[in-house]
């Protein structure tokens, strides 16, 4: 004889309701319901402990923070007034040393940008498709590639243009090829995840009819993930703008080593001039870029 017993699952509420028992509440109808407490408290606790025990472990020290606070307000101040003769100098003849030593650290830290984003997005594409695993079967080499890249993309650019000083000498050449390495990484990355979502019928196709793999690739997968590629090579060039107006700092040329010029001096008035520059040509590309994203996708 066969017995039906019905299989009822047995939902444990969570280890919170557990110990913080919920309060029971009675309506007007004679219905009861449970109201958990809440767990807000015990997560701000926690959250408190945890950055106090971090001051602690790292020596931070809130009064610091207050008794410096006016120092902050100071600098500020001066450097939201900036001196203007950096921008007179296009027009007016006795500041024009302030104005072309800003405009060719400008120019300097665009080129360094353009011809650094161009080169590394480029070298970056094949090895994207070497990484991907739908269009190379061989593990051990997508392995390795995958493994450079994150090696790569480990090293902060500071460190790479260090690094790129030391061996090519300083100057804006050095800063260049920090700046190709860390896009090659980062595209290189974000590429070969993108060739793994796409469509691969179309490269099946193409390969049953003789095609080797590059033609295969290039007829049927490049049309499909050109846009995203034009997309963060323009995202890459956003991101080395900013990059690149700091490399200056360890020798690799560029708008930083105006910036700590005027820092070293403790120019301040000076310091806002140049990151007003630099704010506009920020301001510029980005949304030039984004436009042509868009367009893009």
């Amino acid at each position: 004889m066969k017995n039906n017993q019905t299989n009822e699952v047995v939902v444990r509420p969570p280890l919170f309701d557990r110990i913080f028992k919920p309060k029971t509440i009675t309506l007007s109808n004679g219905h009861t319901v449970e109201k958990p407490m809440s767990r807000a408290p015990f997560i701000w606790a926690a959250v408190i402990a945890v950055v106090l025990i971090s001051a602690r472990m790292t020596g931070f020290d809130f009064r610091v923070i207050i008794e410096r606070g006016g120092q902050l307000t100071y600098i500020l101040s001066r450097i939201f007034h900036p001196d203007w003769s950096y921008f007179r100098g296009i027009f007016v003849e006795a500041d024009r040393a302030n104005a072309v030593k800003l405009f060719n650290a400008l120019l300097d830290t665009i080129k360094m940008s353009i011809m650094g984003s161009m080169i590394g997005a480029t070298l970056a594409l094949p090895i994207a498709v070497l990484s991907s695993t739908n269009i190379n079967k061989n593990k051990a080499v997508v392995w390795f590639f995958r493994i450079i890249l994150m090696i790569i993309r480990t090293l902060p650019t500071l460190i790479i243009a260090k690094f790129a000083s030391l061996i090519f000498g300083l100057g804006t050449y050095a800063g260049t090829v920090a700046i190709v390495v860390f896009t090659f990484g980062i595209v290189a990355k974000m590429m070969y995840e993108s060739i793994e979502t796409i469509d691969m019928g179309a490269f099946e196709a193409t390969e049953s009819f003789g095609a080797n793999k590059f033609q295969a690739f290039w007829s049927a997968c490049m049309p499909q993930i050109l846009p995203t590629y034009l997309s963060y090579c323009l995202y890459s060039l956003e991101m080395n703008i900013r990059a690149a107006a700091i490399l200056g700092y360890v020798g690799a040329g560029g708008l930083g080593i105006l910036i700590n010029e005027v820092i070293g001096w403790r120019d301040y008035e000076s310091l806002g001039a140049i990151l007003l520059g630099l704010f506009v040509v920020v301001f510029i590309i980005e949304n030039t870029s984004q436009y042509l994203r868009r367009k893009l996708s």
